[in-house]
């Protein structure tokens, strides 16, 4: 378990406005309350527009200029042709079930997502009407999708073939104002994927979290839009969602119909924030929802955050051991513990000497944290601490601590809260609030837990004899602790919990 205090972030007391945002939000994810309802599933989209990034994050259509131009031209010249001549004898409501080659496909979706709406603009105008992306979310129907694009590609386009050839050697650019425009879009995405990397991201209590504050984004891009005031800055999690929904554009043009297209208040991918917008935002929202902006998970710059540090590693599509059962796996999560609250209001003699103190339900004894609890009063939500905890320690504990008067007691507790990693997976937006004292709360935010490497540990053990049996400390010191003809040196290997997991033997 690693932890370390880092800074503080801002919220509000629970408000009307307050009231009114989470019940806007609550209904839009039960589906309630008309236009507050969205059209497409973002959860379950959502982890297939990860899984679509993934693919795409080494793929020379994002690196090779050339390839990328042929790409932009058979999007322009053959799919869309082809794609809004089919969308038309389909229902508006079912868009054809095809997916076109890679490379264009690429090109189709950063096109969606171009935040100057010229998407919309170049349907409306080429074809007369919104040609939208199918919703597809599972591998068979993708693979459907695919194979029949193939078989109609070969019939409308028997001379161009529907898998793009990367020539290394090839030379070229693209030409024209509509492929000049859609060069730079496609470049503008060309990192995405970096964005949403972490391994917590495609977990589905982490989408349902993200999806629950989208909703919350667009109600408050709203009143942004009305107000005419703030251009917001968007946090991982909402930005996911965010991209997910754009790229299906005829279910964004309707759910966002009564609102405004969040994207004339917000700063879009590639733009650079400044820390008075980001500042202004945090305040916004927690002004509105009485919460943390950034959270576990959730932040303006995922790049910069610790976790690309703490999950920086390789992961497997499966693991050999969840079949051979020989090592018991680690899980790890980020933690975030906030403090909103003013603790001189109480006015107590003895505040000088209470501190707080957060360890672990489990594991980890030595693990003390103390703030000092005068430095800790804030009207907004303060990071206290953030922590990356292995899962079977179980939780955290916060407790409320008073120096002792004499050298025989430390510290005598006050009072403590407990948050418990599964309740807070059990929790819809994956963090609690408990009541600290009477004018301070405590607030616990988590990612889901990941599968982390494996952590083996070697120790020393006994020297055995050619049957695996010890020798006594006795041979062991009269022979100096040098290896004997015969003999074996012993190494137990502990796993992270202590467990033995086996023993090498070395003669």
């Amino acid at each position: 378990m690693s932890g370390n205090n880092i800074t503080r972030v801002a919220s509000d007391d629970g408000s009307f406005a307050t009231r009114s945002l989470h019940e806007s939000s609550s209904r839009c994810d039960s589906g309630h309350g008309g236009a507050t309802r969205l059209s497409v599933d973002l959860v379950t989209a959502a982890r297939r527009h990860v899984s679509f990034l993934r693919s795409f994050a080494t793929s020379p259509v994002l690196h090779h200029a050339p390839t990328v131009a042929r790409a932009i031209r058979r999007y322009d010249q053959l799919w869309m042709p082809l794609i809004a001549e089919l969308a038309q004898a389909a229902p508006p409501s079912a868009p054809p079930m095809l997916l076109p080659p890679p490379d264009v496909h690429w090109v189709w979706y950063c096109h969606c997502l171009d935040p100057a709406g010229s998407y919309r603009e170049y349907c409306t105008l080429r074809f007369g009407a919104l040609v939208d992306r199918p919703l597809i979310i599972d591998d068979e129907n993708e693979e459907y999708a695919y194979n029949r694009c193939r078989e109609v590609w070969a019939v409308r386009y028997p001379s161009e073939p529907f898998d793009l050839e990367v020539d290394s050697a090839e030379d070229g650019e693209a030409s024209g104002k509509c492929e000049d425009h859609l060069s730079a879009v496609v470049a503008r995405y060309r990192t995405l994927y970096s964005f949403f990397c972490d391994p917590f991201v495609s977990e589905t209590v982490y989408l349902v979290a993200a999806r629950r504050r989208y909703s919350s984004f667009l109600h408050l891009s709203r009143r942004s839009i009305e107000d005419g005031m703030l251009r917001m800055v968007v946090t991982s999690d909402i930005f996911l969602i965010w991209l997910t929904h754009q790229s299906y554009p005829r279910s964004y043009a309707k759910d966002i119909e009564d609102r405004g297209d969040p994207a004339r208040v917000t700063v879009c991918f590639g733009d650079r924030a400044t820390a008075e917008e980001a500042k202004e935002t945090v305040r916004a929202w927690e002004e509105a929802l009485d919460e943390p902006y950034e959270r576990a998970g959730a932040v303006l710059d995922p790049a910069a955050s610790p976790s690309r540090v703490y999950f920086n590693w390789e992961t497997a599509e499966a693991d050999v051991n969840r079949s051979y059962k020989g090592l018991q796996p680690r899980f790890l999560l980020e933690v975030r513990i906030f403090l909103k609250g003013k603790w001189e209001e109480r006015e107590d003699k003895h505040l000088t000497k209470n501190f707080l103190r957060l360890r672990t339900i489990r594991c980890n004894r030595e693990m003390k944290l103390n703030e000092p609890v005068h430095d800790l009063s804030s009207e907004t939500w303060h990071k206290t601490w953030h922590l990356y905890c292995e899962f079977g320690t179980r939780g955290i504990v916060i407790e409320v601590r008073r120096r002792g008067s004499n050298c025989l007691i430390n510290s005598k507790l006050i009072t403590k809260l407990v948050f418990l990693w599964n309740d807070l997976l059990r929790a819809t937006t994956l963090m609690l609030k408990k009541e600290l004292e009477m004018q301070v709360r405590a607030l616990a935010s988590i990612t889901p837990p990941v599968q982390a490497p494996y952590l083996l540990k070697c120790v020393p053990d006994r020297v055995t004899d050619d049957g695996g049996a010890m020798i006594s400390d006795v041979v062991l010191r009269m022979n100096r602790y040098h290896p004997q003809q015969g003999r074996w040196l012993s190494r137990t290997v502990l796993d992270h919990a202590k467990r033995e997991c086996f023993v090498i033997r070395i003669r």
